[in-house]
């Protein structure tokens, strides 16, 4: 749902833009959102670029009934000397995450890689079927230390870094920074955006070393 009728600077004689942390402030100072619990930060966006009023986008926890929705749309409340309305929005459904491969953007049905990866290790088999074709799991006898094979019906114990951001979890965690910016797609595209730019730097550093030596 969303917040109209809200200043995008809400501050008197100040530039400071109204942030998620203000919006809240503002919720707890309401009795109407006192048995209502957010599931995201607060989202505020301009309503033009020449404009000085703020949407803001709430999510909020509900029952199937949709319960307290109806109990907040259309109620007015006020926000420091501003009249403000809740309006029922479209559900936003955030920025997908492909479940073949695994990166957001994109629906799983529209992915083009040829089979799947994995969500653990990023290897070319399903999820499902990790512990049998992770390669972490197979005996190594060549390198120092050896690495054994694990054992059959035990899960797979080893540690893996996120196939996206590259932290210590798994691809469709939500501590990772992609779920938790789930809904805002710029922040995405900026991001992908920055890892393709590291990635060819990267490239265009080890080809510049290979051809020094």
């Amino acid at each position: 749902m969303k917040i109209i009728g809200i200043p995008f600077y809400p501050h008197p004689n100040s530039q400071e833009k109204l942030s998620s942390s203000d919006i809240k402030t503002i919720l707890k100072q309401n009795h109407i959102f006192d048995n209502i619990t957010l599931t995201s930060k607060p989202r505020v966006i301009k309503v033009s670029p020449k404009s000085d009023m703020a949407i803001v986008w709430i999510d909020i926890w509900d029952v199937q009934s949709g319960q307290n929705a109806k109990l907040l749309i259309n109620r007015c409340f006020n926000a420091s000397n501003n009249i403000t309305t809740v309006r029922g929005a479209n559900m936003n459904p955030g920025v997908p995450q492909c479940k073949n491969c695994w990166k957001w953007g994109h629906s799983t049905f529209s992915c083009r890689i040829q089979g799947a990866k994995c969500v653990k290790c990023n290897g070319l088999h399903k999820s499902e079927h990790h512990r049998e074709f992770g390669w972490c799991c197979k005996a190594h006898a060549k390198i120092n230390p050896s690495r054994l094979e694990t054992k059959k019906g035990e899960p797979c114990s080893h540690s893996f870094k996120c196939s996206n951001y590259r932290g210590d979890h798994q691809a469709n965690s939500n501590l990772c920074p992609f779920w938790r910016h789930h809904f805002n797609r710029e922040w995405h595209v900026k991001k992908y955006s920055e890892i393709r730019e590291n990635r060819s730097h990267s490239i265009h550093s080890e080809v510049n070393g290979l051809n020094k030596q």
